[in-house]
């Protein structure tokens, strides 16, 4: 490693006694550190649009030779400095359907909204650290002596420390049902569908009106992110808001309260049930949530009354540090595998590559070709998207890119001189690459760690 820096060094400086240096540090450092940006060359023409006169022109040589976008990749595994950017506007996109702002009312910090958490269920006993009022208790007691039908103890009287490799772990991957946990996660976003579907009916129900009367008078919208567990299988945190028939802009009636809301999603989340194809291959399977549910009101700032509440911020912290990452938290790879040879030599514990090995032999199959497993198999067959929201619990990551692009366009604008009057640019950009030549990385890098040659 250390002889890379030093190469790398040599390359930024050789580099800089170039005579476009400036411009191609500018061209790395306004990218934020991003890991892997795209290259484009080509050139674009600024244009008054009041007489059409074309004010200025300017080519992919003023940045060095190309220009360089960022790649705009959400996982932090991958490009740290883009999934920061991914990050923080969903943090604002998930706090400004709890508290207002973003062209959402502040009224909203008063609708009835609860932080709901959705687990997966139970397939086979894993290592797990357990803690009660501060003390690490036994993994999962059991009586000594008592062995599962392979040999194996279904028990585990360690008190795990937290970097023990053997949390989630079955006690015994023959007692496991691992095509069971595939199947859940090929349909846990159709779970969730379905579990949004049941909520309005529920909450309908328990306010005495049909489904019709009720789009009459209220609306149900949410933003959730999926998290994966040690043991490889994905929960849902999610925020779920009353409006009223309007979204954001209109009351909800006054039947609409938290409680009613916290007791809607525990009934709805243990009752959504799908069965999963294949039950003449691997037997039938039901599909549903864990039993363990977790259901919070959400306050607008700070812990308040009421049962276990949760801030606004707190919430929104949460969901956004979830939607930058992937199923390499589990332990699983970044890319997709192509192969089955590729498995062979993957970098993953045992019970990872069981399920990726469980996705490849049921995406083998004819009955379950619809479900994609083998092109899932690294996120060990969970298909879905990470983050989403309903359409009218808040403003888009859409919208807050174009702010932002519109604010830099601005700035640009004035940095021209081109500031006084309404333009618009019309370019002509092609693909010519990604990544960094050898100057470029160490430049990229001293950006990302904040260190001398990014205000050099």
């Amino acid at each position: 490693m250390t002889t890379n820096l030093t190469t790398n060094a040599a390359a930024l400086v050789a580099r800089a006694s170039e005579a476009d240096f400036a411009a191609w540090r500018r061209n790395i450092v306004r990218l934020g550190g991003c890991t892997n940006p795209i290259h484009l060359v080509g050139a674009a023409t600024v244009y008054d649009t009041t007489t059409g006169a074309a004010l200025l022109t300017y080519g992919s040589d003023v940045y060095g030779g190309r220009l360089l976008i960022a790649c705009g990749n959400r996982r932090a595994t991958v490009c740290p400095a883009c999934s920061g950017l991914y990050r923080a506007d969903t943090y604002q996109l998930v706090r400004a359907g709890l508290v207002g702002g973003k062209n959402v009312t502040e009224a909203v910090s008063g609708y009835p909204r609860v932080f709901a958490t959705l687990t997966a269920p139970g397939f086979g006993p894993v290592h797990t650290r357990r803690e009660h009022d501060g003390r690490v208790r036994a993994c999962r007691p059991r009586r000594v002596g008592e062995s599962c039908p392979h040999g194996r103890p279904t028990g585990c009287l360690e008190r795990h420390s937290t970097d023990d490799l053997r949390l989630g772990e079955p006690l015994c991957p023959h007692c496991y049902d691992y095509a069971g946990a595939v199947l859940w996660h090929a349909f846990a976003g159709r779970l969730w569908h379905r579990f949004g579907l049941e909520l309005r009916r529920e909450v309908a129900r328990r306010a005495g009106l049909s489904r019709t009367e009720f789009g009459e008078v209220a609306r149900l919208s949410y933003a959730k992110v999926a998290e994966y567990q040690r043991r490889g299988l994905v929960h849902f945190h999610g925020v779920v808001r009353l409006d009223g028939s309007e979204g954001p802009d209109s009351p909800p009636p006054g039947w609409a309260t938290v409680p009613l809301l916290i007791d809607a999603v525990r009934e709805v989340a243990g009752r959504v049930r799908l069965a999963a194809p294949g039950a003449g291959v691997v037997g039938s399977r039901e599909l549903r949530f864990g039993t363990q549910v977790d259901v919070r009101p959400v306050t607008s700032y700070g812990r308040e009354a009421g049962e276990r509440p949760a801030s606004a911020a707190a919430v929104a912290g949460y969901i956004a540090k979830y939607a930058t990452k992937g199923a390499e938290s589990a332990g699983a790879v970044d890319g997709r595998i192509y192969h089955a040879r590729d498995m062979v030599m993957l970098p993953v514990r045992a019970h990872v590559l069981r399920m990726i090995g469980t996705c490849w032999w049921l995406g083998g199959l004819p009955e379950f070709e619809p479900l994609g497993l083998r092109r899932w198999a690294h996120m060990l067959g969970y298909g879905g998207h990470f983050s989403t929201k309903s359409r009218r619990y808040s403003t888009t990551l859409t919208a807050l890119r174009q702010a932002r692009a519109e604010h830099r366009a601005e700035e640009q604008r004035e940095s021209l001189g081109l500031a006084d009057g309404p333009t618009v640019t019309v370019g002509q950009w092609r693909y010519a690459g990604r990544g960094y030549s050898q100057a470029g990385a160490l430049l990229a890098a001293s950006v990302r760690e904040g260190g001398g040659l990014h205000g050099a």
